[in-house]
């Protein structure tokens, strides 16, 4: 338990883990090899595996997390989660399953940099079988306009920690979805100002 205790842990991942789960358990009912990218602390795959037991899931992060994504992994995962690969969005992806039929990503990108976003939804395009659904977790603008104060006030802290930062607004992400083969079959509102975006693969 001390290990545990030692380890990187994030609230907000602690705060919307539950209402997340309730919409992945329809968004993956089918679904059988899940990817999540940028696992970060590892909480979210550790409480999203135990409870959608039917998947293998893939935890990834960029390789200065690996090691610590990989303890909470040994301590708190289930046996349906993998061991967490090394994943930067702008390199080749080096997944270890060529029959990725979901995609899961939180909170990830708002602190990408906008070339950081295309590629990512590039890796998806490549990576995601024909009927697979890539769900997206986080803020959104939505007409060049924020959805809340809270909202706008995070968004000025983002850019002052990092200026290529930002909240994305919604229809760049569907132009972008679009064009690598995905279409948006779902935003789901959730708790503090976030939504959840699902993608499908035709």
């Amino acid at each position: 338990m001390s290990e545990l205790n030692q380890l990187p842990f994030s609230q907000a991942s602690e705060n919307n883990k539950h209402a997340i789960l309730e919409v992945l358990q329809a968004s993956f009912a089918n679904k059988n090899h899940i990817l999540e990218i940028g696992s970060g602390t590892g909480q979210h795959a550790v409480h999203f595996a135990k409870h959608l037991s039917h998947l293998q899931w893939q935890p990834s992060d960029q390789q200065e997390y690996i090691e610590s994504l990989a303890i909470r992994i040994a301590l708190e995962g289930s046996k349906n989660i993998a061991t967490p690969i090394s994943l930067d969005v702008t390199q080749p992806w080096q997944c270890q399953s060529d029959a990725i039929d979901g995609i899961f990503s939180a909170n990830t990108l708002h602190i990408m940099s906008m070339e950081m976003v295309e590629a990512c939804f590039d890796g998806i395009a490549t990576h995601l079988v024909a009927g697979g659904s890539c769900c997206i977790y986080g803020p959104f603008n939505y007409n060049n306009h924020y959805t809340s104060e809270s909202n706008r006030q995070f968004d000025i802290w983002l850019k002052e920690r990092n200026v290529h930062s930002g909240i994305r607004d919604i229809e760049w992400i569907i132009e972008l979805a679009n064009k690598t083969g995905l279409s948006l079959t779902a935003d789901h509102t959730m708790p503090a100002n976030n939504r959840l975006l699902q993608f499908d693969k035709c």
